[in-house]
C-alpha cells in the first residue's frame, strides 16, 4: 500500500503497527486538523511519533481509542 492511498476511507485494512498522518486522524474523528492538534495537547490523543519532519499516530492506538470512545458514547 502506497501512502498516497492511505486515508480514512481505507483505514479498516491497515494493520495496527501502521502510522498515519493528521489528515486521517481529524477524518476518523470527524473534526479539523486543529481540533486534532489541541485534543492532544489535552492529552485526549495517543502521543504521535515523528518519523523525521513527519508526525504519524499509530493505527492501532487509534482503534483503541475509537472503540473506547464507542463504549463511552462519546461519537
Amino acid at each position: 500500500m502506497t501512502l498516497e492511498c492511505i486515508d480514512a476511507a481505507n483505514f479498516d485494512a491497515l494493520p495496527n503497527a501502521a502510522h498515519v498522518d493528521v489528515n486521517v486522524v481529524a477524518a476518523l474523528f470527524g473534526c479539523k486538523v486543529p481540533t486534532i492538534w489541541a485534543r492532544l495537547r489535552r492529552h485526549q490523543l495517543p502521543k504521535p511519533r515523528k518519523f523525521g519532519a513527519h508526525t504519524r499516530w499509530n493505527v492501532g492506538e487509534l482503534r483503541a481509542l475509537l472503540r473506547a470512545e464507542e463504549v463511552r458514547g462519546d461519537k
